[in-house]
């Protein structure tokens, strides 16, 4: 086959110039936030068409992946039902639909705790299925659609949820009749993610400003305008974003209002949500507070320089200075996680990377807490794992909570608090005859270049692998936002394991999975041991012949491809294959300019350019500023034309200087999906893929030298195509809107 020339990017000079250090960016006409500009377009058009032109022989072998994964998939399906008032709550999937529907069923003998082995019963003498959304209907109707907040009204009439149609984050709210689906009222427009009924009459919301900040939070009353709402809360520093949650207890709203270092929180009394916000926490620079109710006390979960790692407080909410110590802080141990019930505390740890869930009785609502009991600990089977809360119902004694882990598919467990039994609700189905004893899973440690030892998780199937140093390996990181990247389970991963991969996800610093300090030791001026981890963590497995050199393939995303970026500036000669996908890469450009959505809070995680010890540290590792002359390995770069986190631009620039600068005859190919934004095009299932892949995953073996046998082939195309796929999850997902503007999930 022959090779079709790659598109140049016109060169245009553009002087920047700070602290006597002059730069002159020739891609950066690529960027127009106006989206519209006839000679960008073009110029990413013709990047597509190149990729789809380099990957024109490989379609035979994309349609068997496509159908292969999709052949694990049980389209039809649903999730556990969940007591809430006198219903069962459940979503559903449908054969052949890409989109859930939102259901209920009126629960026989109504309101109550329930039981860990209570099963929602169907047929005709059962309570008729009600569907109260079906997302399906209004997806038809747009190119992209997402579902962020569904919210029920407290008298379960009535439901507003939050639409997204463009990928762009900003959200229209709709309330509408459970029953009969119409609607009421008007939508309230630019909304962000953030949505709770106070009551059944009133709703409270927050609102984002021009550069995507989270800032006000509202109150709307249905039926009226929504230039009569009232604003509760103006956040006025742009280092700070607003978060609305509800407690569990349903009787307060709290109003978060964070930066990455500093955190406090506000209340509104639900049983007046006329009345106005109060303060549970104050601001105090360096200290981050997290908030729960039970009774008449808050829970406070506190953190500062010197309690890094965290301490749990109670106090009266009519005396909130009369604090009293229930768990201290432990350096070793990080506080993570508090859920609370009517007559249990719930917290969740984490030590040497993994999180336990222990449960502590309080003593009746009204009583003082001066301490908490001996707890209760859940125990888990693998040597690694994930465990996370689902919801809960704060009235019942039952505990819901998500296990899963790197050869454990999802699973569901009803946990009864009063006699420390777990019950299995519901394995995530994987067809195909997955047998999770065919799969071992470890965990190793490689030694940093300071010495630290940073842990790494590994799958690989028994029967396939060698472990001779000639298997081919995935790697993958994050390192970022101190967000935790969980040794879990994802059935698009077994193509490429049941093919002979190991699969390896490096727990770098710059995340939080060792802590608070392993998050502070990869950020700011620490920022390059993020790198220097990823690298030391790739050299560990290629020595121990966990895979080949020639065959070991890198993937990050978002500031995950800032990792994937540095690290092929830095050690191109390590790595086979790379994806950098919606990556960060023009990293002190970004963050120089304030008009970007979301620039001027993320100086508290890479820092602030304006300063000169920054601006020079930043330059020393941003992809875009240390692209060289030199043989780099085959890379993958996506890009979403509406991603408000990461511009498209940034990653269409650093193709543009790799094509430039690069000495290799390797595959560079970048594909800008055009009607999405940072998290892909939407839908649960595989239709999306199905063009995507036709489109989307060039083959990273050509005939340049390196052959087209079929193992090189799957070494290197299969792990872009697979990771590409992680990205859309099959499974509901919390998503944080605004904590990691370069959000992995």
């Amino acid at each position: 086959m022959t090779i079709p020339t790659p598109p140049i990017g016109e060169k245009v000079d553009h002087i920047m110039e700070m602290f006597g250090d002059v730069r002159n960016d020739q891609y950066y006409w690529l960027r127009d936030d106006s989206r519209s500009n006839p000679k960008v377009l073009s110029h990413l058009q013709q990047e597509n068409v190149y990729t789809n032109a380099v990957m024109a022989d490989t379609r035979q072998l994309q349609e068997e992946l496509y159908n292969e994964l999709r052949g694990r998939i049980q389209e039809a399906d649903m999730t556990v039902p969940l007591r809430k008032g006198t219903y069962f709550y459940y979503e559903k999937t449908l054969e052949g639909k890409q989109y859930k529907q939102h259901c209920r069923q009126l629960i026989v003998g109504g309101e109550g705790p329930g039981s860990v082995n209570e099963v929602m019963k169907t047929g005709p003498d059962e309570p008729v299925e009600e569907v109260v959304f079906d997302e399906n209907v209004e997806a038809e109707k747009h190119e992209y659609y997402h579902i962020g907040a569904f919210k029920v009204s407290p008298n379960h009439k009535m439901i507003a949820y939050a639409e997204d149609t463009k990928g762009d984050e900003i959200y229209t709210v709709y309330v509408i009749d459970a029953q009969n689906g119409e609607l009421i009222g008007s939508p309230l427009m630019g909304i962000a993610d953030s949505l709770e009924w106070a009551d059944s009459e009133t709703l409270v919301y927050i609102t984002m400003d021009d550069i995507h900040r989270p800032f006000k939070v509202w109150r709307h009353h249905l039926g009226s305008d929504q230039s009569d709402d009232t604003c509760l809360y103006h956040e006025k520093d742009e280092e700070f974003y607003l978060e609305l949650h509800q407690s569990e207890s349903k009787e307060y709203h709290f109003v978060v209002s964070g930066s990455k270092t500093t955190q406090f929180v506000l209340y509104l009394n639900l049983s007046d949500p006329r009345k106005e916000l109060k303060y549970v926490t104050q601001r105090v620079e360096g200290v981050d507070t997290v908030v729960s109710h039970r009774g008449n006390h808050f829970f406070i979960k506190r953190r500062s320089e010197e309690i890094f790692n965290s301490e749990l407080l109670v106090c009266p909410i009519d005396d909130l200075t009369a604090t009293t110590m229930l768990l201290p802080h432990r350096p070793s141990i990080k506080l993570q996680e508090l859920q609370a019930f009517k007559d249990y505390l719930v917290v969740y740890e984490r030590e040497n990377g993994l999180v336990k869930v222990t449960i502590y009785h309080l003593p009746p609502a009204g009583e003082p807490i001066k301490s908490l009991s001996s707890g209760q600990t859940i125990q888990f089977i693998d040597p690694i794992y994930s465990v996370s809360p689902v919801e809960s119902q704060f009235n019942s004694h039952i505990l819901r909570y998500e296990y899963g882990s790197l050869h454990t598919p999802p699973s569901i467990y009803d946990y009864d608090m009063n006699i420390g039994k777990s019950v299995l609700k519901k394995v995530e189905p994987v067809l195909g005859g997955f047998d999770k004893e065919k799969y071992e899973i470890l965990r190793k440690w490689a030694v940093a270049s300071d010495g630290t030892q940073v842990p790494i998780s590994i799958v690989y199937r028994k029967d396939m692998v060698k472990l001779d140093g000639t298997d081919p390996l995935l790697l993958y990181g994050y390192g970022s936002y101190e967000i935790c990247i969980e040794p879990d389970f994802r059935a698009t991963r077994l193509s490429l394991i049941d093919r002979g991969f190991v699969y390896a996800i490096a727990h770098i610093r710059g995340g939080g999975e060792m802590g608070r300090k392993w998050y502070e030791d990869g950020k700011l001026l620490k920022k390059k041991n993020t790198f220097t981890d990823f690298i030391a963590c790739a050299e560990y497995l290629l020595k121990n012949q966990f895979g080949s050199k020639e065959k070991i393939c890198i993937d990050g995303r978002s500031a995950g491809g800032l990792l994937i970026g540095a690290v092929l500036n830095m050690r191109p000669d390590l790595f086979k294959a790379a994806v950098a996908g919606v990556p960060f890469v023009d990293v002190v450009t970004t963050m120089l300019d304030s008009s970007i959505p979301l620039t001027t809070a993320e100086w508290e995680e890479w820092g602030d350019p304006r300063e000169e010890k920054f601006y020079f540290y930043m330059k020393s590792y941003s992809p875009v500023d240390n692209v060289q002359s030199q043989n780099y390995p085959n890379i993958l770069v996506t890009a979403g034309l509406n991603d408000p986190r990461v511009l498209y631009s940034e990653p269409a620039k650093y193709v543009a200087k790799l094509r430039e600068k690069k000495t290799d005859n390797n595959l560079l190919l970048f594909k800008c999906d055009f009607g999405a934004g940072h998290s892909s095009k939407s839908g649960r299932r595989l239709e999306w893929a199905h063009q995507t892949l036709l489109e989307d995953r060039g083959r990273f073996v050509s005939s340049r030298g390196l052959g087209c046998n079929r193992l090189l082939l799957l070494c290197n195309l299969l792990p872009l195509y697979i990771m590409r796929l992680k990205i859309a999850s099959f499974s509901t997902t919390k998503q944080n809107n605004h904590l990691d503007r370069r959000l992995l999930h």
